[in-house]
């Protein structure tokens, strides 16, 4: 008769393997490492699936050095005397979730151009093949952004109201279209793309600039709407479909002297163009089947600038979403999320701009290695996706040492960062941290109840798979380790386990049965 012991060593060999290649670890002077990248090798997490019940799948990532660490064990049928208890309930249930992701920038195309071709689809998978991130929800700028090497338009003619002269330019083609090509090839998630708006070309603007103070010329409402059909129609042209547009890219920064790409918005103002313009514009197209949403800015701007949109029936039918940035989240309480979403429960959140090192000291956009950024992108998904985001999107998905390249020099910090002096890149504690997200929950995914007893500095957030698999994402931010139990919503079904130190976990097993 078989022990216990080899029992488990015998079923655990029959589970599917994770095939995976490790990261080769490098310290820059931080708290944490890179991993770094060449056209020679790259980690991959490999394909991480639940195991069948009686089983469950662990994936770790820690301060200390692991990246995706993945076990398998079975689930206990004991509760243990844990410190720190977590509870999923499947019975409660929210949102569906859409994705997660990052942005096709210029400065992304220009960065990613600059690697050994075999350099480049390593990058390109990391985050988009089945053994990588799996990102399936990204965000194209409409023309430039302040992460370009210049401003510019896809129609600079000045007085062009019927856009003849309307055409995408080098930067989609050096910069954009190769990599969403290539990512289309290597994705086997449907890819769900969206086009955001920094500024419309200067001569439509009231102060003639693509930055600066201003807004739309109101003559400038209709041709416009219709710069965003020849967008829609130029991008599927080239083999790109796409799924969502934003309306404006933080319009609130346009009232300011703003140093990049702008446009002035009020919530009035676009409401009138969404329900006069821009709205029957999109659906005379044949292009109403576009996601659209409004805000694409800070949480601050709850619940009263999409309110002014959503109260007035002409302009709500034509909006889909409200898109969320996370520059003002420190001081804007989620509470927000949910105050919105009581109001109108038909209209989805969506968070499309995150990152590090924007209010970082000049030296300090890009730190190679830091954990707490790590952290911070965590906290804030769990934060986020437990108050009805339906995902979560980053900014620039590849830059260069110095956090750019920016022509207004408003540098930041990315999950990858490119050294074009060694042809390497380095994937940062971020990458691991959005991964343990968009890898483990699906498309359709519904978000489900967790709890957390015990601790202040413990988060979860739980999610039930569309293949009803259950992906639990616990994230540690003490200094030491900790006993957790976790009942997992499957009856005498539980997790006793000892979690590291600065620590984030997503775990994996079968959920029960749906109810009747």
């Amino acid at each position: 008769m078989l022990v216990p012991g080899l029992l488990l060593l015998l079923l655990l060999a029959l589970l599917p393997l994770a095939r995976g290649s490790v990261c080769e670890p490098r310290h820059f002077g931080s708290d944490s490492v890179v991993c770094v990248c060449s056209a020679l090798t790259c980690d991959f997490p490999g394909v991480i699936q639940a195991p069948d019940a009686p089983f469950f799948t662990s994936v770790t990532s820690t301060r200390d050095g692991l990246r995706f660490h993945v076990e398998t064990d079975l689930l206990a049928s004991e509760q243990s005397d844990a410190n720190v208890k977590v509870m999923v309930n499947h019975d409660l249930q929210y949102q569906t979730m859409v994705g997660f992701g990052g942005a096709f920038t210029d400065a992304t195309g220009i960065n990613v151009n600059t690697l050994p071709e075999d350099a480049q689809d390593q990058l390109l998978k990391s985050y988009f093949s089945p053994e990588g991130l799996e990102y399936n929800l990204c965000r194209i700028p409409i023309a430039g952004s302040d992460f370009s090497a210049r401003p510019y338009s896809y129609d600079d003619v000045e007085g062009d109201i019927e856009l003849k002269h309307f055409n995408l330019t080098e930067e989609d083609y050096m910069y954009k279209l190769p990599l969403i090509h290539r990512a289309q090839e290597l994705a086997e998630k449907d890819l769900l793309l969206f086009g955001s708006p920094w500024s419309p070309p200067a001569w439509m603007k009231e102060n003639g600039m693509f930055n600066g103070s201003g807004g739309l010329l109101k003559e400038m409402w209709q041709p416009w709407s219709d710069y965003f059909v020849k967008f829609v129609e130029a991008y599927e042209a080239e083999g790109v479909p796409i799924w969502g547009l934003t309306t404006q890219n933080e319009p609130l920064t346009g009232f300011d002297d703003w140093y990049w790409n702008t446009c002035a918005w009020s919530a009035e103002d676009q409401r009138d163009w969404i329900k006069t313009n821009l709205g029957p514009t999109l659906e005379d197209a044949n292009l109403r089947r576009l996601k659209l949403m409004i805000v694409d800015h800070n949480r601050d701007t709850l619940p009263w600038y999409p309110s002014t949109i959503l109260e007035d029936e002409e302009s709500r039918q034509y909006v889909d979403g409200i898109a969320l940035h996370w520059y003002a989240d420190d001081w804007a309480q989620p509470s927000l999320m949910d105050e919105i979403h009581s109001l109108f429960p038909d209209k989805f959140l969506l968070y499309t701009e995150s990152c590090e090192g924007w209010d970082a000291a000049p030296d300090q956009r890009v730190v190679l290695g830091a954990w707490d950024r790590a952290e911070s992108y965590a906290s804030n998904i769990i934060e986020d996706t437990n108050h009805w985001a339906t995902g979560w999107v980053d900014w620039n998905m590849a830059l260069d040492t110095a956090g750019g390249p920016n022509w207004a020099n408003n540098f930041v910090d990315s999950p990858i960062i490119i050294d074009r002096s060694t042809g390497e890149f380095y994937k940062q504690p971020t990458f691991y941290a959005l991964g343990h997200f968009s890898k483990f929950v699906s498309p359709g995914a519904v978000r489900v109840y967790s709890s957390v007893a015990g601790s202040s500095m413990f988060q979860a957030a739980a999610f039930r798979n569309p293949d009803n698999t259950t992906a639990l994402v616990l994230l540690n931010v003490e200094e030491t380790p900790e006993s957790v139990l976790v009942d997992t919503g499957r009856d005498g079904d539980y997790v006793n386990f000892d979690m590291p130190a600065k620590a984030i976990i997503t775990f994996l097993y079968q959920s029960p049965a749906a109810a009747a």
